[in-house]
């Protein structure tokens, strides 16, 4: 056998492959055709959230393969594993939406579990629908091993009519049809057309949104979120993922050489310039945690605060990710961040080269259609904003991207709902007034439990023509794809005695998202006054198993509603023992 390129004395693997005592191991690996050289040399964990639920994460196993080829190439062995993925998608509308935000936790502890079990050197992450993209990066910074993450890809846009489509048109055509405004032959004709290929939602969604934060933070290879799921480009970007994770082993670039503060700095920038899902205020807190860095969503929604908005996506404005790709992509963004000093450059990549580096090799500029000159933007200020007050003295968060200034300043009586359902029904019999701001709550973390997102609710009200006349606020989540005046995240939660679970119908809420005021017409004895007549949180059906579970141990939204103690308590890192 030919001299090893890797010293394996000091790497995880060694505990499998290494010495006398680990013949038994090594016999499982010879039965999997493994030869004596790829049993020596470092073993790469290969994780993707394949599944046949969605068209997310259809395209993710073929995927693998060409990051299996890099590994290979580059003298390292392969071992791929899946993990689970919930769909929003799927699972919108529904009792399932619950299990979304709780797979964020599952999929990045299933992958450390993994990676620890079979002491893995390095991982290459794929993944495709909303929450696996932060999960797999959260189980990245968790291990602190070489990583390179890869998106799956986005789908397609559909076509009808002459203009593209999307998911979230069949989402708001459902409200159009409940308002009488689209026949049932007209809805069936879209929903077969709106979705055509492999891959996640096309609008700057959360899954587009955290894929540009892949390669803002530089977890991944740039301008690899871009191309859509169906392009063979994809197989390059994989196969040169594979390949760059043995060069960061080889250099001993680990996942927190690159997930730093200033590197989560950079991610909220692009988050706020595209318009992104308003979900990256939980997402990122909860990388960062797995590193021990506090950033909280008050430190995301200060730099969404200055960093203007200047990438025209939906649900927003006008394009979709392919329109990004073919625009040149999050290089060039970040290149247009970097001329208004919004960047911090010695942040490391997953290339081995500085976001500097990088950026100094991207030659094309913003094309004024879908990414405009950072000089000249579509608003000065981020297309998310955070807001505090009475009603949320912990925060909350807002996309206001494609909302006129004279419409992000709202006040009316609120019209309370206990759970998402009560408030749907109410939007499908029209039971609700323009003018109001509609409140629905014990939907948070732990009151959930787990969160859901509210697009069904909010796409029928902007298909019934109400989406610019009345208000909705919640402790849970809204989609990528919710556009209106819509406020998610309230915080405290309802189930934690927050001041949203203690209004009525009729208080009046001030929703300012040019001052960043949350707040409701109540003095402060009015509200302590109602805590004393709280009577605790509302009962649910969960009362055991994984929603259970986590309901007991979740913490707080705008620290990234996050299940343990993270970075800063750890005493050891996987990839030191």
């Amino acid at each position: 056998m030919d001299a090893p390129r890797f010293d394996k004395s000091r790497l995880p693997s060694r505990h499998v492959t290494e010495g006398p005592e680990r013949a038994p191991h090594r016999s499982y690996l010879y039965a999997m055709g493994l030869s004596e050289a790829e049993i020596h040399q470092p073993l790469i964990g290969v994780a993707t959230c394949w599944n046949e639920a969605a068209p997310c994460n259809i395209a993710l196993n073929r995927q693998a393969q060409s990051v299996k080829l890099g590994v290979k190439t580059a003298m390292g062995t392969p071992r791929e594993f899946t993990t689970i993925t919930v769909t929003d998608g799927i699972a919108m509308g529904h009792e399932g939406m619950r299990s979304s935000l709780v797979s964020r936790e599952a999929i990045a502890d299933t992958v450390e579990l993994t990676m620890r079990g079979h002491c893995y050197d390095a991982l290459v992450g794929l993944a495709g629908c909303d929450k696996s993209l932060p999960g797999m990066m959260m189980a990245m910074v968790r291990l602190n091993v070489p990583s390179v993450f890869i998106y799956g890809g986005s789908i397609l846009p559909g076509r009808l009519d002459g203009k593209d489509v999307t998911v979230q048109d069949v989402f708001e055509a459902v409200g159009k049809h409940q308002a009488g405004e689209m026949s049932t032959c007209e809805l069936e004709k879209l929903e077969a057309v709106a979705c055509p290929s492999a891959g996640a939602c096309g609008g700057q969604f959360t899954a587009n949104t955290m894929a540009c934060v892949s390669e803002a933070i530089g977890l991944a290879l740039p301008n690899s979120a871009g191309a859509p799921a169906p392009y063979e480009s994809r197989d390059q970007y994989s196969e040169a993922s594979g390949q760059a994770v043995m060069h960061l082993l080889e250099r001993n670039i680990r996942a927190r050489d690159i997930v730093t503060r200033k590197s989560l700095e950079n991610a909220a920038r692009v988050v706020a310039c595209t318009g992104g899902s308003t979900n990256a205020g939980l997402h990122l807190p909860a990388i960062a945690h797995e590193a021990g860095i506090d950033f909280f969503l008050d430190d995301v929604c200060e730099i969404f605060r200055d960093t203007p908005y200047f990438v025209d996506l939906k649900p927003g404005g006008a394009y979709v990710a392919k329109d990004l790709y073919e625009a040149g992509g999050v290089p060039v963004v970040m290149k247009e961040l970097r001329k208004a000093g919004l960047i911090h450059e010695d942040c490391m990549t997953a290339t081995g080269r500085s976001m500097g580096e990088e950026i100094d090799r991207v030659n094309r500029e913003a094309d004024g259609k879908v990414i405009y000159p950072v000089e000249t933007p579509i608003t000065p200020t981020g297309g998310v904003v955070g807001l505090k007050g009475n009603l949320a003295p912990n925060g909350a968060i807002v996309k206001v991207a494609g909302i006129p200034s004279e419409l992000q300043r709202f006040t009316g009586p609120a019209n309370v709902f206990e759970c998402e359902e009560d408030a749907f029904e109410a939007v499908q019999k029209r039971e609700y007034k323009e003018g109001e701001v509609i409140v629905i709550r014990n939907e948070g973390p732990s009151g959930g439990p787990g969160m859901r997102e509210m697009l069904a609710t909010t796409a029928a009200i902007s298909g019934q023509g109400m989406g610019k006349k009345v208000a909705l606020i919640t402790d849970g989540r809204f989609s990528g794809a919710t556009r209106g005046f819509c406020v998610g995240h309230v915080g405290p939660e309802a189930a934690h005695c927050g001041p949203i679970g203690l209004l009525k119908d009729g208080d009046m809420i001030t929703i300012d998202a040019i001052t960043g005021e949350i707040s409701v017409d109540l003095t402060d004895a009015e509200l302590e006054a109602r805590k004393a007549d709280w009577k605790g949180p509302r009962d649910t059906i969960y009362a055991s198993g994984a929603l259970w579970k986590y309901a007991q141990i979740v913490g707080e939204t705008h620290k990234g509603a996050v299940t343990h103690p993270g970075g800063a308590a750890e005493k050891h890192v996987y990839a030191d023992l």
